[in-house]
């Protein structure tokens, strides 16, 4: 495939097309969701391969039990549904039907985060990534982009264990030139560490290389990594920037409580770092309701906010 095609997509969009691509090379995999098929991006999957798309409805858990099942008989399955429904409504199904026995089943989740915006915290997921990185067997993936979400879903495509990958519902910042080649569990320097460094993922990590291009033209440097695997999470390179930086920003459109901020304050806590940690995200409360732009500067999780956090941080 030619990722060139991905770069300035959302990672939602990109998924859908590489997915398309794989399963035209691949007559077992198959495409599971649960009534929100177009929203997902299964539109051409559902066109072009209407034996193997599978819609269940409003009922998410049948849909990871019935996933499992294609597993056991050697399908491919690749479902994808709104994250809150995923990570919150079948989460048992998904510990215990897919996760348990290991099975190879990717579950691909889009509306993540507050990206849902006006539709409010019964459909805002920032519980996700904590709940998915404490299942044992649980590969937990939060790509920046669109190309390095299509590089992504492509390296995973053969992995063999169940996959949680989390998407937008908008389209994030360009981070990744074609050229960036994705390892299994690696992180990513996109700006090298300074004494002030960031981790981030996901739409955040876009949102902080905007404010850490502004902040590089007024003579300050900040340093920037991306971290797409949260599980497992890239031990070497956060060691790497232990060594050189006094302090680290964890961002992430996620609750400060369970997320990257906190496997990051764990890899601090075990190496014995003497690292000043700021986490910023949601707070621990209910999300507001509203428009995407206006919720992530309202939380700070926009290019300003985190630009102010910068600051701060660095007084």
């Amino acid at each position: 495939m030619d990722f060139r095609t991905l770069i300035g997509k959302s990672s939602r969009d990109a998924y859908g097309e590489v997915l398309f691509e794989l399963a035209s090379q691949d007559e077992d995999m198959v495409a599971l969701t649960a009534d929100v098929g177009p929203s997902v991006r299964f539109d051409r999957f559902e066109k072009e391969f209407p034996d193997r798309f599978f819609d269940f409805g409003i009922a998410e858990q049948n849909l990871m039990g019935a996933a499992a099942g294609f597993a056991r008989e050697s399908k491919k399955p690749y479902v994808s549904v709104y994250a809150i429904f995923a990570a919150l409504r079948s989460i048992e199904q998904i510990r215990t039907d897919i996760a348990y026995p290991n099975l190879p089943v990717r579950i691909y989740v889009s509306h993540s985060g507050i990206s849902l915006g006006e539709a409010g915290p019964t459909h805002h997921t920032i519980e996700d990534i904590s709940i998915m990185r404490s299942i044992p067997n649980m590969t937990v993936v939060v790509p920046a982009d669109g190309l390095s979400t299509g590089k992504l879903v492509t390296q995973l495509n053969e992995h063999q264990g169940p996959v949680y990958m989390r998407l937008s519902r908008v389209k994030e910042h360009t981070v990744y030139s074609e050229e960036k080649e994705f390892q299994y569990g690696k992180g990513h320097i996109v700006r090298d560490p300074e004494e002030l460094t960031l981790i981030t993922c996901g739409a955040s990590t876009g949102q902080a290389l905007k404010a850490v291009d502004v902040l590089e033209e007024r003579g300050i440097f900040v340093g920037l990594v991306d971290m797409p695997f949260i599980k497992p999470l890239d031990s070497e390179l956060l060691q790497n920037v232990f060594s050189k930086s006094k302090k680290v920003i964890t961002i992430e459109e996620h609750s400060i409580v369970g997320g990257l901020g906190s496997a990051v304050a764990e890899e601090i806590a075990s190496s014995g770092s003497n690292i000043q940690l700021r986490r910023l995200g949601i707070p621990d409360e209910f999300t507001k309701a509203g428009p995407y732009e206006d919720l992530i500067r309202y939380y700070g999780l926009d290019s300003d906010g985190i630009e102010k956090t910068i600051k701060s941080f660095l007084s």
